[in-house]
C-alpha cells in the first residue's frame, strides 16, 4: 500500500497537516471522519448528531485559520469531536469520556487548540469577544472565531454579547451552525453564490464607500439603508444581525465544504464584527441519527451497522419517575403546568407534552427566564413545575431568589441529575444545588432516597403554597416499589431505617443504599434525613443524645452542603458531639462513570466504611465493627 492509499485522516495529526492537503481532498476527508466518528462513537457513547452536522464546517475552519494561533471558540462543544481528531488527539479517541480518557467537551489543560472551555450554552460570542478585544490590545493580528448553533442563540447571554460586539470596531467572526430544516429550501447554488460574493472584498469596499459618499446626502443615504435592508430582508435574513452592527453572510450550505472554505477566506480579510450562517443537518451522513436526530444528541454505545444499543432495562430512572408523576399530578391537579429550558426529553417531558400541550411551555435554552415564566405563572394561580437539571439551574439562581422566592411563590423545582453525572464531568456535574439552595429563605428542600420516595416528595413540594425542589440524582433508584397514589411526606421529618450502636449515619437522598451497606458492618444506625430544609431538629437532637458519633452523607459538595447544615442545627441546639462530613471534596471531579466517581469521593459503602473507620474519635473505643 503506497502512502497515497491511507486514509486521508491518519496522516492528519496537526491543522497544519490538514492545510497540506488540496481543496479537492477536503470531501474524502469528511467521508472519512464521519465514518471515524460514528465507529468512535459507538464504542465510547457520547454526542453523535451534532457532530456528525458539523464535519466539514470544522473541516473548513481549520484549513482556512490558523490554529491555534487564531483562536476557535466552540459554544457547548458537543459539536467538537472532530475538533479533537484534527489537534493531536486521535489516537485517544477510544478514551472519550472514559476516566483518565479525553473530555467530552473541549478543555484548556488538554489541547493548546482548546481555547476556551464550555459545557454550558451560549457563552462562546461573550468569550470570543473577550479574547478579540484582548488581541487588538496587544496589537496582535490573530483572528478570532465563535461557532454557536441556533438553539443556544435563544440564550439572553448570546443576545448580550452580540448586542456588545455589534457597538465595537473588534475583528470578530461569529459562525452561526443553524439544523432547522425549516429555511432549507434557502440553501442552494444561489444563496452559495450571494454568501461568497456578499463577503468578497469587492463588495465589502464599496459598500462601506458608498456609505460615507452617502451619508452626506441624508435623503438618499435613508433610501439606500432602506433599499438595502429591504433586499436583505428578501434574500437573506440577516436584518436583525445586521441591526446588531454585524456584517451577515449567508445562509450557505455547511455541507458544501468548498464554499465554506471561499467564503471563509474572505470573512477572515474583513475588518470588524462579521457573522456567518451557515445550515447544516444534524446526523448528517449517517441514516440512523438523520432520521431520529434527538436520540442520538447524547447515545450510549450501540451498533454502528444499525444504530441500536443495548436495551436499558432495569429500574426506573428517577428521570421515568418524575415523567410519570407529573402527567399523574396534571390529571388529578388542573393547576399544574410544566416548564423546560429546552430539555424535554432529558428532563422527562415528552408523555406530558403529548397529553397536556396547552400546559406545557418549552422556553429553549433560557433558564433565567423559565424561572420568572414560572413565577409569573404562580402570581396569576397556576403551579408551575420546573423541570431542570441541577447544572443548569446555577443559570437561573437570581430569578429563583428574587422573583421566586422573594415573593413566597407555590413553584415547584423538579431538579434532575443532582450530584455527580459521570461521563459528561464536572461541566454537568449537580454537585453544588444543596449548598446553593439551602440557604433561600422560603424554600423546602427535599432529597429523595429511592424512586417512591421521590413521587411522594414531588406531590409534597405540589401540595405547598411557597416554593419546593425535589432533587434527584441521575440514573435509576435502587428498585423500590412505587404507590400509584399522590401521598405527600410530612414536611421536614426524618425516618429511622436501622437502629444501631454508637454511630449514626445521617443520610441524605440517593448515598442511602451505600450508608446501609456500610452500616452492617459498623453495626451503625442509619436515619433517612430527607428534607435538608427545614431541618428534622428534633430527630438530630434525639439522635445526637442515643450516639456518640454522628455522620453526615451527602451526593453534594461538603462546602455549605447538607452537613453543613447539620454543623449549624446542632449547633444552635447547643449539641456537642463529633461530626464527619462526608460527600464531594472541594475539587472538581473529573469524567467517569457514576460509580467511578462516587468511589473516587467515598461515597460507596467501602469508601464510607473506611472513612468512618479512619476518622472515628478516640472517644468511639467501644465502636464494635463486623469486618
Amino acid at each position: 500500500m503506497t502512502p497515497d492509499d491511507l486514509p486521508l485522516l491518519s496522516r492528519i495529526d496537526t491543522p497544519h497537516d490538514l492545510r497540506a492537503l488540496q481543496p479537492t481532498d477536503l470531501p474524502r476527508l469528511a467521508a472519512e471522519a464521519r465514518r471515524f466518528l460514528i465507529d468512535t462513537v459507538s464504542t465510547t457513547g457520547g454526542h453523535l448528531a451534532a457532530n456528525l452536522g458539523c464535519v466539514e464546517l470544522t473541516l473548513a475552519l481549520h484549513y482556512v485559520f490558523d490554529t491555534p494561533q487564531d483562536r476557535l471558540v466552540w459554544d457547548v462543544g458537543h459539536q467538537s469531536y472532530l475538533h479533537k481528531i484534527l489537534t493531536g488527539r486521535r489516537e485517544r479517541m477510544g478514551s472519550l469520556r472514559q476516566k483518565g480518557g479525553l473530555a467530552g467537551f473541549p478543555k484548556r489543560d488538554e489541547s493548546a487548540y482548546d481555547s476556551f472551555g464550555v459545557g454550558h450554552s451560549s457563552t462562546s460570542i461573550s468569550a470570543a469577544l473577550g479574547m478579540a478585544l484582548a488581541a487588538a490590545r496587544a496589537g496582535d493580528p490573530r483572528r478570532v472565531v465563535a461557532v454557536i448553533g441556533d438553539g443556544a442563540m435563544t440564550a439572553g447571554q448570546a443576545v448580550e454579547a452580540l448586542n456588545h460586539a455589534g457597538s465595537l470596531d473588534t475583528n470578530l467572526l461569529v459562525v452561526l451552525n443553524d439544523n432547522d430544516m425549516s429555511i432549507s429550501p434557502n440553501v442552494g447554488g444561489l444563496s452559495n453564490y450571494l454568501a461568497r460574493l456578499l463577503s468578497g472584498r469587492t463588495y465589502a469596499t464599496v459598500r462601506e464607500g458608498s456609505k460615507k459618499v452617502l451619508q452626506g446626502m441624508p435623503t438618499v443615504w435613508e433610501l439606500a439603508r432602506r433599499a438595502e435592508e429591504h433586499m436583505n430582508g428578501m434574500v437573506v435574513p440577516g436584518t436583525l444581525f445586521e441591526e446588531f452592527g454585524f456584517n451577515y453572510i449567508g445562509p450557505i450550505d455547511g455541507h458544501d465544504i468548498g464554499a465554506l472554505v471561499k467564503t471563509l477566506r474572505n470573512l477572515r480579510a474583513l475588518h470588524g464584527p462579521q457573522l456567518l450562517h451557515v445550515v447544516t443537518r444534524k446526523g448528517k451522513g449517517y441514516a440512523p441519527a438523520e432520521s431520529n436526530p434527538c436520540k442520538f444528541h447524547g447515545v450510549g454505545r450501540f451498533d454502528p451497522d444499525t444504530g441500536q444499543g443495548t436495551p436499558a432495562g432495569g429500574n426506573k430512572t428517577y428521570t421515568q419517575v418524575f415523567s410519570d408523576w407529573v402527567c399523574d399530578m396534571a390529571a388529578a391537579d388542573e393547576r399544574l403546568v410544566a416548564i423546560t429550558p429546552a430539555m424535554r426529553e432529558g428532563s422527562g417531558l415528552v408523555e406530558f407534552s403529548r397529553r397536556f400541550p396547552q400546559r406545557y411551555f418549552d422556553v429553549g435554552i433560557a433558564e433565567q427566564h423559565s424561572v420568572t415564566l414560572a413565577a409569573g405563572m404562580a402570581c396569576e394561580g397556576l403551579h408551575p413545575v420546573l423541570a431542570i437539571y441541577s447544572t443548569f439551574l446555577q443559570r437561573g439562581y437570581d430569578q429563583l431568589i428574587h422573583d421566586v422566592a422573594l415573593q413566597n411563590l407555590p413553584v415547584l423545582f423538579a431538579i434532575d441529575r443532582g450530584g455527580l453525572v459521570g461521563n459528561d464531568g464536572p461541566t454537568h456535574s449537580g454537585n453544588y444545588d444543596l449548598s446553593y439552595l439551602r440557604c433561600v429563605p422560603n424554600l423546602t428542600l427535599m432529597t429523595p432516597a429511592d424512586e417512591n420516595e421521590c413521587r411522594r416528595m414531588l406531590t409534597t413540594g405540589m401540595r405547598l403554597t411557597g416554593p419546593a425542589a425535589v432533587r434527584y440524582p441521575r440514573g435509576s433508584g435502587p428498585g423500590t416499589a412505587i404507590d400509584a397514589a399522590l401521598q405527600p411526606l410530612p414536611v421536614g421529618r426524618a425516618a429511622l431505617v436501622r437502629e444501631g450502636r454508637d454511630v449514626a449515619l445521617l443520610v441524605f437522598g440517593s448515598p442511602l443504599a451505600a450508608a446501609l451497606s456500610a452500616a452492617e458492618r459498623l453495626d451503625a444506625t442509619v436515619i433517612n434525613m430527607r428534607f435538608v430544609k427545614p431541618m428534622d431538629t428534633d430527630c438530630l437532637r434525639a439522635t445526637a443524645a442515643r450516639h456518640r458519633l454522628l455522620v453526615s452523607i451527602e451526593d453534594n459538595a461538603v462546602a455549605g452542603g447538607a452537613g453543613s447544615a447539620v454543623a449549624a442545627a446542632l449547633a444552635a441546639e447547643n449539641l456537642t458531639i463529633p461530626l464527619i462530613l462526608i460527600g464531594i471534596p472541594d475539587r472538581f471531579i473529573e469524567h467517569a462513570s457514576r460509580e467511578q466517581q462516587l468511589s473516587e469521593c467515598g461515597l460507596d459503602a467501602e469508601g464510607i466504611y473506611q472513612r468512618i473507620r479512619t476518622e472515628m474519635p478516640g472517644a468511639i473505643a467501644t465502636l464494635r465493627a463486623v469486618d
